[in-house]
């Protein structure tokens, strides 16, 4: 049993009464002298106490994916060498600079805070050691149009906080960068781990930023959040507030490299970014809610899909796809064999001229793009005696994959 007296923001004096011992994350909500919703006592476990307004609770987290459900490529990739961005669980983006070469896995474990979730995991399988401006970073993006409500860039921007999970085998000091705008406003600072393979919980203060400034587009990337794991000299700097530079990717003196040896880890879980100065309790959404938020940037089309199609020339073929969500913008079409059964191909019946097989990568128009619409205009080259007759394409393996992600 656990009793708290304390005074609610309308003047009251209020006493709660709970059966359950106050040892673990936990939200009360309370009323106010009407009866109306007031505001949400929330308590982390450690006896720490604080307010989030009520009405703000529902539909706070503007992180997509922030609890690492959703990975439609896969489980795992192997990154080796010099690849500069590679996706993996969905909204997350394991980027790194045009000369750095790096050699890591990263994956989707079952592994979490609370034992029920999943996680993001970077596993170095080569040790390396960066040099002049060299970095690796795991990246995710929202769009414009989806922070406005934090009103950056006005007098009446509001502060925020992101929180997160994180666990290593490595303690020591690690960077968190914000921009808007591209990154041509920043904000970098850092946050410790202070035991190993111990999931700790990080919470970043966001003061406002109320300096005028040029917004992208609605779907263009309005807010940028980076998780540096190593950093060459030449991409160090002190922490700072808000700053209007060009230096973009920064991490902060002092910065742990993840990479200094085979085997080190850095997972990362729960990821929470919300209007306000309280850092509230992960909200859990449905795999299916966060699946569509997700289909928005990056789907795909596996084999077995049958489409009816149009002859477009003597090789290729006219077909639409429906994607489940309208996309972020037109996409690039491309295809994989990891992501469903087979290698890829799409084979062409039609009556009187048997079948072709296809293994080219279908291209698409942006001139059909629509972004309110969610049809997605195809075409498919690479066969023999096409003409303008209408015909049923299969796909008789791998994927399709449709994506409007940012270039990161």
């Amino acid at each position: 049993m656990s009793e708290l007296n304390f005074t609610h923001s309308n003047g009251n004096q209020v006493k709660l009464t709970t059966p359950d011992t106050l040892s673990a994350s936990k939200t009360f909500k309370l009323p106010n002298a009407d009866g109306s919703s007031g505001d949400a006592l929330i308590t982390d476990g450690s006896g720490a106490l604080s307010f989030a307004t009520v009405s703000d609770y529902s539909h706070r987290n503007m992180i997509i994916n922030g609890g690492m459900m959703v990975s439609q490529r896969g489980l795992s990739a192997a990154i080796t060498g010099g690849s500069n961005t590679v996706p993996l669980i969905d909204r997350y983006m394991a980027v790194a600079n045009s000369s750095m070469t790096y050699n890591v896995t990263i994956s989707q474990e079952d592994d979490h805070p609370f034992g029920l979730g999943k996680s993001f995991k970077s596993l170095t399988t080569s040790a390396k050691t960066p040099s002049g401006s060299e970095n690796y970073i795991i990246r995710t993006k929202l769009e414009e149009q989806d922070i406005r409500r934090i009103g950056f860039g006005t007098s009446g921007c509001k502060k925020t906080t992101l929180t997160f999970w994180v666990k290593s085998n490595k303690t020591g000091t690690y960077s968190v960068m914000i921009a808007i705008s591209g990154f041509s406003i920043n904000l970098l600072t850092s946050y410790t781990i202070s035991a190993q393979n111990t999931w700790e919980k990080k919470t970043i203060s966001i003061p406002a930023y109320t300096t005028s400034y040029t917004h992208p587009d609605d779907t263009g990337a309005g807010f940028t959040c980076d998780w540096h794991l190593s950093s060459g000299p030449d991409d160090l700097a002190s922490a700072h507030s808000w700053q209007t530079s060009a230096n973009n990717a920064r991490a902060v003196t002092g910065q742990v490299n993840i990479l200094d040896a085979v085997n080190n880890y850095w997972q990362l879980a729960n990821v929470q970014y919300e209007v306000g100065e309280v850092s509230t309790p992960f909200e859990h959404r449905t795999y299916t809610d966060e699946l569509l938020r997700c289909q928005r940037y990056f789907t795909f089309v596996p084999s077995g899909t049958v489409f009816p199609g149009r002859g477009n020339s003597g090789s290729s073929y006219i077909y639409s796809y429906q994607s489940t969500v309208p996309m972020r913008r037109s996409p690039t079409i491309g295809v994989s064999n990891d992501i469903a059964h087979g290698t890829f191909s799409v084979r062409r019946y039609r009556d009187g001229t048997g079948v072709s097989d296809s293994t080219s990568t279908p291209t698409t128009s942006s001139t059909y793009f629509s972004p309110n619409s969610n049809m997605i205009h195809l075409i498919q080259g690479g066969f023999s005696g096409a003409d303008d007759r209408s015909a049923t394409l299969f796909v008789s393996g791998g994927a399709i994959t449709i994506s409007a992600e940012y270039s990161f």
